[in-house]
C-alpha cells in the first residue's frame, strides 16, 4: 500500500486501540486519532499520531474526523469502557460511525466486532456488534469485521496476575473449552485488515488453533511458569440471579451474567479457517499462553 492518506483510529486512547496504533505505525502507516475533547492526547501527539478532536455521539465531529482518510479502525467499545454513554456509543455511536463513513466514501472500514454476535441478543453487547455489521452492510460501507474471541488479558487478570496469586478467577464452568484472543495478536490483526485482500462485508472469526477451557487455561500457565495455577469459580447460575435483582438499575452486570451463561453453552468457538487464509497461522494455545505467562512473569518482578 502506498498511500500517504493516514488510517484513523477510533479508540486509540484504550488498550486494544493503542496497540493498533502501534502497529500501523510500525507498518509505515500515517495515522490519524479521534480524541475526545476532554482526553490527553500527549502520548499519540509525540508519536507523531494526527488529533481530530471528536466524538462518536457528533456526527459531524466524524465526518471531518473521516475526511481526508483512507480507511478507519475502531475498537471503541462502551461496554468495556462504561460510564453513563455506555449503551449510547455501542448503538448510536457506531451508528454514526457508518453513517461517516458512507458520506465521506472512506476505502476500507474495519469493525472490531465479537465472536457469535449474531447469535446473542440474549447479550446486549455483543448484538450492539451485530448491529453495526448490519447498519454499515445497509449504507452499503466497505467493510470488514473481525470477530475475536474473549481477551485473554482481561479474563486472566479478574483476580490479579496469576502468576503472583496462584489462581485465576471465572463465572461458570470451568471445563467448557471458549475461544480467546491475546490483544496484541488482534492488534496485528486489525492493523493488517486495512489492506487485506478480503470481500467487502466479511465477518472474520478470530481465535487461536482450537478453544481452550478454564481448567485448560490453568494448567497451561501453570506449567510454563514451574507452579500451581488454581481456578476459583462461582456459578454461572449465582451471576444470574444477580443480573436479575441487579435489573434496569445495573444494566452491566445482567450484560456480563448473561455472557457467562453463553460462555457456558458450549458454543463460543471460533472457527480460523479465514483467519488463516488472510493472516497466516492462528497461533497456538500453548505458543500464545507461553507468551502470556512471560509478560505476567516480567510484569510480578519490576
Amino acid at each position: 500500500m502506498t498511500t500517504t492518506l493516514p488510517v484513523l483510529v477510533v479508540g486509540a486512547t484504550g488498550s486494544l486501540g493503542g496497540k493498533v496504533v502501534d502497529e500501523l505505525l510500525r507498518r509505515g502507516r500515517n495515522v490519524r486519532a479521534l480524541v475526545r475533547p476532554t482526553t490527553d492526547a500527549s502520548r499519540l501527539e509525540n508519536r507523531g499520531v494526527e488529533i481530530a478532536r471528536g466524538d462518536m455521539l457528533d456526527l459531524d465531529s466524524l465526518v471531518a474526523a473521516m475526511n481526508g482518510a483512507d480507511a478507519v479502525i475502531t475498537t471503541a467499545a462502551g461496554y468495556t469502557r462504561g460510564g453513563k454513554n455506555a449503551h449510547d456509543i455501542d448503538t448510536v455511536g457506531n451508528a454514526n460511525l457508518a453513517e461517516a463513513a458512507h458520506r465521506t466514501g472512506i476505502r476500507r472500514f474495519v469493525l472490531t466486532s465479537i465472536l457469535t454476535s449474531d447469535q446473542t441478543p440474549q447479550v446486549p453487547h455483543f448484538w450492539h456488534k451485530k448491529l453495526a455489521e448490519d447498519k454499515l452492510e445497509q449504507l452499503d460501507v466497505p467493510f470488514i469485521a473481525l470477530r475475536p474471541g474473549a481477551f485473554l488479558d482481561q479474563i486472566a487478570t479478574m483476580a490479579g496476575n496469576p502468576i503472583d496469586k496462584g489462581r485465576l478467577a471465572w463465572i461458570g464452568k470451568t471445563t467448557v473449552p471458549l475461544t480467546f484472543v491475546h490483544t496484541s495478536d488482534l492488534a496485528a490483526y486489525l492493523a493488517a485488515a486495512v489492506d487485506v485482500e478480503a470481500d467487502n462485508g466479511e465477518r472474520i472469526d478470530i481465535g487461536w488453533d482450537r478453544p481452550v477451557s478454564m481448567r485448560g487455561m490453568a494448567d497451561l500457565m501453570g506449567n510454563r511458569a514451574g507452579k500451581e495455577i488454581k481456578v476459583r469459580a462461582v456459578p454461572s447460575v449465582v451471576a444470574r440471579a444477580a443480573g436479575a435483582m441487579a435489573g434496569r438499575f445495573m444494566p452491566l452486570v445482567k450484560d456480563m451474567a448473561a455472557m457467562f451463561s453463553w460462555f457456558d453453552s458450549g458454543r463460543y468457538v471460533a472457527d480460523p479457517r479465514r483467519q488463516e487464509q488472510l493472516f497466516g497461522p492462528a497461533p497456538t494455545a500453548e505458543d500464545v499462553l507461553g507468551r502470556y505467562t512471560d509478560e505476567l512473569g516480567t510484569a510480578q518482578h519490576r
